[in-house]
């Protein structure tokens, strides 16, 4: 009497393809398409965080910041993570989706922009730039209303929005694009109006008057 082997079977008739898919989905990963896409977001993300960190000690003085100061949290970790396996999911299963390279070198583009005007929002502000909201005056706080500040109120946000988005359109996800814009926006629609109850505290008509006449800089946010 013959007895059925589960494992036998797996292993006989489901290793090989197995084994096919697991070949495919390492050649696509490293694939040129591949190679280079995952290559920039990598240095997109050492890139922002660093500078990020670097920028702080310098402003602030390295004894006043902590780890915080690289901005990454658990549940931006989790998005990128997620992010990460949505690449690899279709660059296995339909890597044409990630040859458009007209798509993926405008995510770039956003990238680069987005840094710029992040990185120069903070340059500017100089130390009233915190990545923390304060609910507190301090001395050193100034209304900066001069340079990017002139044409948006919050030029850093505009900038981490434009970045992050970015980083989803050069991979070429189209659901990992959606959901950052949709998350990083409610994020900072969330945070303007809490941030700025305390900058009207701080500076009374002066920023009502600012924030009358320049815009957040956050799309649908006031």
């Amino acid at each position: 009497m013959q007895f059925f082997d589960p494992l036998g079977f797996v292993i006989e008739n489901r290793l090989p393809l197995l084994i096919h898919y697991a070949s495919a989905s390492s050649s696509e990963i490293f694939s040129d398409t591949g190679v280079r896409q995952l290559s920039q977001m990598l240095l997109s993300l050492i890139f922002f965080h660093t500078s990020e960190y670097i920028l702080a000690m310098v402003i602030h003085g390295a004894s006043n910041i902590t780890l915080s100061s690289l901005l990454i949290s658990k549940h931006y970790a989790l998005a990128m993570l997620l992010a990460l396996l949505e690449y690899l999911t279709e660059i296995t299963f339909f890597p044409r989706l990630k040859q458009h390279w007209w798509v993926s070198n405008f995510g770039l583009m956003m990238i680069i922009i987005g840094e710029i005007i992040r990185k120069t929002a903070v340059i500017t502000a100089g130390k009233s730039f915190t990545h923390l909201i304060k609910i507190n005056h301090e001395e050193h706080h100034r209304l900066v209303t001069h340079g990017v500040y002139r044409l948006m109120r919050h030029p850093s946000y505009c900038g981490f929005l434009i970045w992050s988005v970015g980083t989803q359109v050069m991979l070429c996800n189209p659901i990992s694009t959606v959901m950052f814009m949709v998350v990083v926006w409610r994020f900072f629609a969330q945070r303007i109006p809490y941030e700025e109850h305390f900058l009207k505290q701080f500076f009374g008509v002066e920023y009502i008057e600012y924030a009358e006449n320049v815009a957040s800089g956050v799309p649908f946010v006031k």
